[in-house]
């Protein structure tokens, strides 16, 4: 009996052993079998606010049967900071273009698979290959725009041509800015002369007076919506992103927008993949989702911000594509200038930048 039933535990045990193998042997070939993005069923975004309407969020997680979840930031400064201090849970970024150089030197950001992304050909040449990421090895374009200025013509009944006119004591608590350092520092260093780009001290410390004679007039510092303070007119001006003045002539159309004579702050914004990101594939997915001609046009419609991707532009109405908010006329892009890395200044912009808001 005792070795009948000594026989019948090696048997009882010899069983649990072969089906201990076989589950370790199914689980590594459902692993190896899978795309990581259909084994996490999961992608986080770490984006602007108001850039992506939830209805393209569901068609993707509908479509893939991956969960979005939608992290957003006010500045692409706030970006890097939580990306520098260690936050690796994200998949999926946007950086504008001077931004892209701080992380390449980082080395922040990852290698994009473009053989994931295949409507990348969607994107028109002038937008690709740029110097802050030659042969698109990182990035890859989203969306680029403008910052005019947007005046409510109510309100202000004479001409408004330039920067240096938002100084004026007509102004006074009646300016709603972007949240955004070097646009704004960046302005008061077009009012007095020099590049967006400066790095000279002396002439950033004189850029920080300007600013401080600028603050009583700033009613409000917003990169999220600061739309709204001009349709319901508690602004009477603004230095905010050209879709946001289009957003808000919709509702308001005393609001105009004006191209400053000194020459405007140009962007272009891109999707990266955080070094660390989690979901590579899962985020590749969504690039290329993303530029799916109908579903850059829903963005578009959405949030009219100057679209890269020229086969949307079959499907975007045109009345979006010949607004000069959006889309600025070739003379003012002419004049504009786009942002670059300023090396070791970035801490003078910083400091003045908190220097300035303190007040």
């Amino acid at each position: 009996m005792l070795k009948k039933l000594q026989g019948s535990l090696w048997v009882i045990l010899l069983a649990g052993l072969l089906s201990a193998v076989l589950l370790v042997g199914c689980g590594k070939g459902a692993d190896s079998g899978k795309p990581a993005a259909e084994e996490a069923k999961e992608l986080n975004l770490f984006i602007w606010s108001e850039y992506i309407p939830q209805s393209v969020i569901d068609k993707f997680e509908k479509k893939y049967g991956i969960k979005v979840n939608y992290t957003t930031y006010s500045s692409n400064e706030e970006m890097l900071a939580k990306l520098a201090a260690g936050a690796s849970q994200y998949d999926l970024s946007v950086a504008t273009d001077y931004m892209v150089e701080i992380l390449r030197k980082k080395d922040m950001a990852q290698p994009i698979d473009l053989g994931n992304v295949p409507n990348f050909k969607n994107i028109g040449d002038e937008f690709k290959n740029t110097a802050v990421d030659p042969g698109n090895k990182y990035t890859v374009p989203y969306m680029w725009g403008a910052v005019p200025i947007a005046v409510n013509t109510e309100k202000v009944k004479h001409p408004i041509t330039s920067y240096k006119d938002l100084w004026s004591p007509e102004f006074e608590n009646s300016l709603v800015v972007l949240d955004d350092q070097r646009a704004i520092i960046g302005a008061a260093l077009k009012k007095l002369g020099y590049s967006l780009n400066e790095t000279d001290p002396a002439k950033l410390e004189q850029a920080k007076e300007e600013l401080k004679k600028l603050m009583p007039n700033i009613k409000a510092f917003d990169s999220d919506s600061p739309k709204t303070l001009l349709i319901n007119g508690e602004a009477k001006a603004a230095l905010v992103w050209g879709a946001e003045v289009s957003l808000a002539v919709r509702d308001n159309p005393n609001i105009k927008v004006v191209f400053p004579t000194e020459g405007m702050y140009l962007w272009q914004d891109n999707f990266f993949i955080p070094k660390d990101a989690p979901h590579k594939k899962a985020a590749e997915l969504f690039i290329n989702f993303i530029l799916e001609p109908d579903i850059s046009a829903e963005i578009s419609k959405a949030f009219p911000y100057a679209n890269p991707n020229l086969e949307a532009h079959k499907l975007i109405d045109q009345a979006i594509l010949n607004d000069p908010a959006v889309y600025p006329p070739k003379e003012e892009l002419a004049k504009g200038e786009h942002l670059k890395d300023v090396g070791e200044a970035t801490a003078v912009y910083d400091r003045i930048w908190s220097e300035v808001k303190q007040r």
